[in-house]
């Protein structure tokens, strides 16, 4: 499976606090009009904690009958046990993902060994029909991925790549020195992506790229073909809007932003507060900023 390039992590969004089955269809047709590798629903954007199993599964399918055959579709499923992370990749799959991602379970953080994360994900990899992703991101988990339990999980014919949210460009290249040849490390965090393809990564899942997908490929393809002046200026460019959707004003920020570009964002589900009243301006800003059109 080629996951070289960019994937937008699309928020769910929400309607009287139902799934807003449609505005989640309309958002990826407009991100697939752009040249991203896939389409990511269920990852932390995507409020995937406070979905239950079953709308989990709609969402799966909604996005299914959106994105072509020709894209990725890929999936959160993580879970804190692990049979339940396997019954939901069961799920997801059934529903039409092409790849899960799996965060790290993590409630009990101290017994989160490498040894028990490599026991995890070895069992949901040997009972997934679809390839699996690992998912490291310890800002909201508390638990890290070793690079040794990558490399060891790496070995795992069904084991195709990992996630790194952590925006590390020095973890990423851990990542990389341990897995072989064709294993997908790809970055988490806009404000970091140019300094995470130079060490090595494949590709980024952003959630900026739910806003600029456009902006987001065109660094990934300046790097590519060894920019690297021009892409250091894109990303200085990218990194307050980056920051605003993300650690700024969190997933309620990126559902304004949406907003703002004539996409389905609306409010996130609770215990989640509404963005703040200046959010929107500070976005609108940024946005103008990078002569994205803003209704």
């Amino acid at each position: 499976m080629d996951l070289r390039g960019v994937l937008p992590p699309v928020p769910t969004p929400f309607r009287d606090d139902e799934v807003d089955v449609e505005g989640l269809r309309v958002n990826i047709a407009a991100l697939l009009r752009a040249p991203v590798r896939g389409i990511v629903v269920l990852g932390s954007n995507g409020e995937a904690p406070f979905l239950d199993e079953d709308e989990s599964e709609r969402v799966v399918a909604a996005a299914r009958a959106v994105v072509p055959a020709d894209r990725v579709l890929v999936a959160g499923t993580g879970r804190q046990a692990t049979r339940a992370t396997v019954r939901a990749t069961r799920r997801a799959a059934a529903a039409g993902a092409d790849a899960v991602l799996v965060r790290t379970p993590s409630f009990f953080k101290s017994e989160m060994t490498s040894d028990a994360f490599v026991r995890h994900y070895r069992t949901v990899a040997d009972e997934s029909r679809v390839p699996v992703l690992l998912y490291n991101y310890t800002a909201v988990t508390g638990v890290s991925l070793r690079p040794d339990a990558v490399a060891r999980l790496s070995e795992h014919p069904n084991v195709i790549g990992l996630k790194e949210s952590g925006g590390d460009a020095g973890q990423i290249a851990d990542y990389v020195a341990v897995a072989p040849a064709g294993f997908a490390v790809l970055a988490g965090a806009g404000p970091t992506f140019y300094p995470c393809l130079a060490a090595g990564a494949t590709g980024g899942i952003l959630a900026v790229a739910n806003v600029v997908p456009a902006l987001c490929i065109q660094l990934y393809d300046l790097v590519q073909a060894g920019h690297h002046a021009e892409a250091r200026d894109l990303q200085r460019r990218l990194v307050p809007l980056a920051r605003a959707v993300t650690t700024g004003f969190g997933v309620a920020g990126l559902k304004v932003a949406l907003e703002l570009v004539g996409l389905t964002g609306g409010p996130p589900r609770a215990p989640l507060l509404p963005a703040p009243p200046e959010a929107a301006e500070v976005i609108r800003r940024q946005l103008i900023g990078l002569a994205v059109p803003v209704p």
